[in-house]
Parts: C-alpha cells; sequence; structure tokens
C-alpha cells in the first residue's frame, strides 16, 4: 500500500468492493466509503483531541507534578530492570511530549488521508505508551474506546497489506462493531441487574450529579415516574442495540439515540472526547448491520 496517486485509485476500487460486499441491493445503508470516511474522519479527530488534552496536562506530568512519572511508575516491578529503564526513558517531559506531538500529527494524517499501515501502527503503539504512562484508562470509557479504534484501523491496514483492502476494512470494521455493541449490552446489563436503575433513582443521581447541577428542585428528572421511564428507556436501548445485526434498518434509530444520549454526557458532564470517542465506532455498526444481513 503506498501513499499517493496509486493509493487513492485501489482505495475506489476497494470501496466499491466493499460497499458491494456489505449491502443488499436496495438496501439505502451507509456505503463502504461513507462508513470508512466517517471511522476515519471521526476517530482522528478523536485521537487529536486526545493529544491535545494530554498536552494541557505537561505541568502536571513534569517530574515536580502531581501525575509526574516517578509517582506513577511505583506499582510497575523492579524486573526486567531494562523495561523499566526504557520507560523512564520513554517518559522523559521531553520524550513524552514528543510522542504526543507524533500521535497528533498521524491522528490529522488519519482525517486528511486515510489510513495506512504506518499511520495505524503509531497510533496504536502511541495509545499503548499512554495507557501505560497513565496506569490504565485516564479518562474512563473514552480512552477504551479509543484503543478500540486503533485496534481496528491496525487489523483493516495491515490484513489490506497481507490479503486485499476489503476484506481487511471488513475485518477492521467487524471488529470495532462487535466491541462497540458488546459494550452497549453489558451496560444495559449491568443496569439491569442493579435496583436502582430498575427504580430510577439512578437517572436522577447520574444526571444531579452533572457539571450543570444539581437539578433544579422542580426539574422533571425530579419527578419518580419520568426517572423510572427515562431509566428503563436507556436499559431496553443498550440492551437491545444487539438487534441491529438481525435488522439492519433499525441501525439508523439505534446509532441516533446512541449520538443523542452521548451528547447528553458531553452536555450535563463536560467530557468532550467521550462524545467523539463512542460516535467515530458507531458508522462501525451500519456495517456489519448489513454484512449480516
Amino acid at each position: 500500500m503506498s501513499i499517493g496517486h496509486s493509493h487513492g485509485t485501489t482505495r475506489s476500487r476497494w470501496f466499491s468492493q466493499l460497499g458491494h460486499s456489505a449491502a443488499k441491493p436496495g438496501d439505502a445503508m451507509l456505503s463502504g466509503e461513507w462508513v470508512v470516511r466517517w471511522f476515519e474522519c471521526l476517530g482522528g479527530f478523536s485521537l487529536l483531541l486526545q493529544c491535545l488534552e494530554y498536552a494541557r496536562l505537561t505541568s502536571c506530568t513534569d517530574p515536580q507534578g502531581v501525575w509526574s512519572w516517578p509517582v506513577q511508575r511505583a506499582d510497575i516491578p523492579d524486573e526486567p530492570a531494562w523495561l523499566k529503564r526504557l520507560l523512564d526513558w520513554l517518559y522523559q517531559p521531553h520524550v513524552y511530549k514528543a510522542q504526543l506531538t507524533v500521535r497528533a500529527m498521524a491522528a490529522l494524517a488519519l482525517m486528511v488521508h486515510g489510513n495506512h499501515w504506518l499511520i495505524a501502527t503509531v497510533l496504536f503503539l502511541g495509545t499503548l505508551l499512554l495507557l501505560v504512562r497513565w496506569r490504565g484508562a485516564f479518562n474512563g470509557g473514552s480512552d477504551f474506546m479509543t484503543l478500540i479504534t486503533v485496534t481496528g484501523l491496525m487489523i483493516a491496514a495491515w490484513v489490506g497489506v497481507f490479503t486485499d483492502e476489503a476484506l481487511g476494512w471488513s475485518a477492521g470494521l467487524g471488529y470495532v462493531a462487535l466491541q462497540t455493541l458488546s459494550s452497549y449490552f453489558v451496560s444495559g446489563w449491568v443496569k439491569l441487574k442493579r435496583p436502582e436503575w430498575r427504580s430510577g433513582e439512578a437517572m436522577t443521581v447520574f444526571l444531579n450529579s452533572g457539571l450543570y447541577g444539581p437539578l433544579a428542585s422542580d426539574s422533571w428528572f425530579r419527578r419518580p415516574k419520568v426517572a423510572l421511564v427515562c431509566s428503563w428507556a436507556f436499559i431496553l436501548w443498550e440492551g437491545l442495540f444487539v438487534a441491529v445485526l438481525w435488522h439492519p434498518a433499525w441501525t439508523p434509530a439505534f446509532v441516533g439515540v446512541a449520538l443523542f444520549f452521548h451528547g447528553l454526557v458531553f452536555w450535563f458532564f463536560g467530557l468532550n472526547r467521550f462524545f467523539w470517542a463512542w460516535a467515530a465506532n458507531l458508522g462501525s455498526v451500519f456495517f456489519l448491520g448489513q454484512y449480516l444481513s
């Protein structure tokens, strides 16, 4: 896979193959090109935001900062010694800042140029280094979804290198879609098992603790019946999201509700990247629903 004119020509050919393999005649669903560009552009934007957010925290990660590497490395085993020395070098302030810069450039390249084995590899390794640096997901669900995004890019790129690009994107988007759907299903299942969600109480607590909380005393969400209906709506929506695999025509409705939900989370809790990380991966659900139908 080369960068340049031949790359664009190849993409046009396999976009056509991907759309043909994923959709039945007469389907009004997304074409292969639409889904891939959705994934590349929103995924790249989410990754770029992540780099910028971490760059804003450099005063906290400097040697005297509250999240300095000497503090966060404390739970890393001393053996093997070479690994700890390598990590100590990788997370020196100037090396760490260089990592963020390279990763941000790769994210921009993904948005402008599209996926490529080199871009995908840089983003994947950069994501792993961030997870080690912060000893896990610093920003919760959005960091885990980012890892799913870059893993999907890696699968698409490297399967495409050794086979063909249509198969690569089928594998990459399929992986991302299954991970995304399972995340919603597990979330719905966990809520279903918890009495505070079944009663609606958790919905009020959830919204009352937001960035713009507390809720007004006369807020509709303080009304038990309203909170109960909203709570069960989310439980059913998350738990039944996987139904799009058997009924692709339902996909726009489920994805639309997902975007609305993540938009509310952004509005109430100020989790900017949370919205973009999940939105980037939702396009893959269109692809998988068509592919399996």
